[in-house]
């Protein structure tokens, strides 16, 4: 055959048409990723989200400073007056690798610059380690598919993109890549080799947990993988060994880190692979002394046993809690049937529950194929294949899909998951169709023929289609400083003027009140301390920021002189309504504060039947004449209007109606209020029809009576 012709030797190696075959289709995978991930870059080339900014900042500090001082590093200009601890609070890895790949491939670029690029890199260079991973479990064939798919997987390119400076995309690399050595450690037969690669793969996920918490999900089918090894493989006395060095490295690397650090050892984490491999090992040496007929018996007895110790653990630490719990994220994506209490977590998009008509669209066709593969797994028609990789296989595809079930952000594991069975599943199906015999005159030509315009077409529909509405164009959207995180897809300058407004007409101590989701920014762009940010490391004191919004406007003067704050900021997003006025008229609910102020009540546990209308959102008259919040909003309600029919209309709130404002300033630059605006973004001046939004920022007027 073509693809086994020897193209040129290097030593003993003989490189062959498939190789040339194989990197070929690796490198497609690459560049498709980078030009996905890179769209963001048609609306600006700027750092994107939140978390990103103060990434950033870290990263640079480490540059500046070193990694001593980095460690020691007491971060004052946020959560004033206490400050933040950053090792303790931070993942570190990223800041690490980011400030080591910088200053070997930075070259000229700004690290500002680097920093927007290095998602898209570290994000595109996984789709190589995912072909690495799944070619251990299921062969080349089903690695390269597995490439070709994380590349255009809109779950992992979204959290990836152009500006995305997160824990997600140098993570999942971190994790893949260790779990990758983990497994072809295991099948390796040079003792030599498997020793460094499992060595390595243990520092490699240690790296990844650093980087992102939510690796912690690797651990769980790692550890159910170590309980089943037992009963799929005959070489105990390899696994005896080769296990328990793959923990230990893994769990000697989290210790090297303050997060997760040593509480996760001795924590549900650490102790879901360490008693796997107490397991493993105890098993190996009960079956030494065990009579061969009756050695299955006695480990499924065992291991039984253990299960029953394990899960009566769990109970009695759910009220005691002896051994340390991860927070409410991980535990909710442990279990996805708790309710949380707490309406920070829940106000937080990506903490929202996955519907079916999401992950319909984020997995699509793949869907079919992952049932596919766990079908042929299952019927054991898997020739060729290991019993032990099959299993990992289907234990990490089903606890995926099951722990995405939590939350939106979590289905970044739904994706690995259904990439790998739907990656097995396809190169099955094909070596299957593939290997039938065909003829010029018999039908194996035309059926492979249709085979494979049936399934490119399959896997290429949610790519292009629909219009506006697929996988390539889902992920093409603005970096959020551009936008400020609203509904509207447009670009503007509002938030970068506001904060380079506040950098050069404030003092260099002020300290800025405003909700905390603008916190990393207000630090890192206009370089002054904040009561609180994106880290939300102290719920109290979003709470109390929360209760200062909706206080009466002296009372909330007074909070705020407590709290040693200099300027108030809030942020509005609307729109402004193409009708025949003297007046310019608008309706807000556009993504700005005027959004979240019913997570504002939530969190600062007020009733919302004193602030809010029936529908949960329209603000009452209290809200708008008696709270802080409403009387930092430059707008008035002058009526409501039934949008369906525009000309009914009326001046009393009425279900289902929709408030309509005029712009009006109650607080004004030269008044005698409790604030003075002192600044307005220029998006709040333009009187052009169409999306508007404004970044305010009032001075707390000390002589205020």
């Amino acid at each position: 055959m073509i693809t086994q012709d020897t193209l040129f030797r290097i030593g003993n190696f003989n490189f062959r048409f498939n190789h040339l075959l194989v990197i070929g289709i690796l490198i497609i995978a690459f560049s498709v990723s980078f030009l996905i991930r890179s769209q963001g870059a048609e609306y600006g080339y700027e750092l994107n989200e939140f978390d990103p900014f103060f990434n950033f900042r870290a990263t640079q500090y480490l540059l500046e400073n070193g990694l001593s001082e980095y460690f020691n590093w007491h971060d004052s200009m946020s959560w004033h007056p206490n400050g933040r601890d950053v090792s303790a609070t931070s993942q570190t890895m990223l800041h690490i690798t980011a400030a080591l790949t910088y200053q070997i491939f930075g070259g000229n670029s700004s690290l500002y610059d680097f920093t927007i690029l290095f998602p898209v890199v570290f994000g595109s260079l996984t789709t190589i380690v995912i072909f690495a991973l799944v070619r251990v479990i299921g062969g080349t064939t089903a690695g390269l598919f597995a490439a070709l798919f994380y590349s255009v997987s809109v779950p992992i390119v979204l959290r990836g993109t152009l500006g995305w400076f997160k824990s997600e995309p140098l993570g999942l690399f971190y994790g893949l890549l260790g779990l990758y050595l983990f497994l072809s450690g295991i099948k390796s037969e040079n003792k030599k080799i498997t020793i460094s690669k499992l060595v390595t793969g243990g520092v490699m996920l240690g790296f990844g947990l650093s980087s992102w918490g939510g690796i912690q999900f690797f651990v769980i089918p790692i550890g159910i993988f170590i309980l089943v090894l037992p009963f799929v493989r005959k070489d105990h006395s390899f696994l005896i060994w080769s296990i328990p060095l793959f923990v230990v490295s893994f769990l000697l690397t989290i210790v090297l880190f303050e997060r997760p650090g040593i509480e996760f050892v001795f924590g549900l984490g650490g102790f879901s692979l360490i008693i796997p491999t107490g397991f493993l090992v105890a098993n190996t040496i009960i079956q030494k002394f065990s009579n061969p007929e009756n050695q299955t018996r006695n480990s499924l007895f065992f291991l039984f046993t253990v299960i029953i110790a394990g899960s009566v653990l769990i109970f009695v630490n759910a009220d005691s809690e002896f051994l340390p719990l991860p927070s409410y994220r991980y535990l909710n994506a442990i279990n996805p049937f708790l309710t949380t209490t707490d309406p920070l977590v829940d106000s937080v998009s990506e903490h929202a529950t996955t519907t079916l008509a999401q992950s319909f669209f984020f997995h699509s066709v793949l869907m079919i194929f992952a049932g596919i593969g766990i079908w042929l797994i299952l019927s054991r028609k898997t020739e060729n294949l290991k019993n032990d990789m099959m299993g990992f296989a289907l234990v990490i595809g089903l606890l995926g899909v099951y722990v995405s079930s939590a939350f939106v952000r979590l289905e970044v594991f739904a994706s690995v998951s259904i990439i790998i069975l739907s990656s097995i599943g396809l190169s099955l199906l094909t070596k299957k169709i593939f290997q039938r015999k065909s003829g010029f005159n018999q039908i194996g030509n035309p059926t492979k023929i249709s085979f494979v315009i049936v399934i490119t077409a399959l896997l290429f529909s949610p790519l292009v289609i629909s219009t506006n509405g697929n996988w390539i164009d889902s992920v093409k959207i603005p970096a959020t400083i551009l936008n400020g995180g609203t509904i509207y897809p447009i670009v503007t300058n509002d938030w970068k003027d506001s904060l380079e407004w506040i950098k050069k007409n404030t003092p260099e101590d002020s300290v800025i009140a405003a909700w905390w989701d603008y916190g990393y920014w207000i630090t890192t762009l206009s370089e002054r301390t904040t009561l609180a940010d994106n880290a939300t490391i102290d719920s109290k004191k979003i709470s109390e920021i929360a209760t200062v919004f909706l206080n009466p406007p002296d009372e909330a003067w007074n909070k705020l002189q407590e709290m040693d704050a200099d300027y108030v900021l809030v942020f509005v997003a609307g729109q402004k309504i193409d009708v025949l006025s003297d007046q310019s008229l608008y309706t807000l609910e556009g993504g700005g504060d005027e959004s979240k102020k019913q997570w504002f009540m939530r969190i600062a546990e007020e009733p919302l039947e004193k602030y809010l209308y029936s529908d949960g959102i329209s603000g009452t008259e209290y809200f708008w004449n008696d709270t802080l919040l409403g009387q930092m909003f430059p707008f008035t309600v002058i009526g409501y209007v039934d949008l369906q029919n525009p000309n009914i209309q009326s001046e009393v709130y009425i279900p289902g109606f929709t408030p309509i404002y005029v712009k009006d300033i109650k607080y004004q630059s030269d008044g005698n209020g409790p604030l003075r605006l002192v600044y307005s973004s220029p998006g709040y001046e333009n009187e052009k029809t169409g999306p508007m939004i404004g970044v305010f920022v009032y001075e707390i007027n000390r002589d205020y009576l």
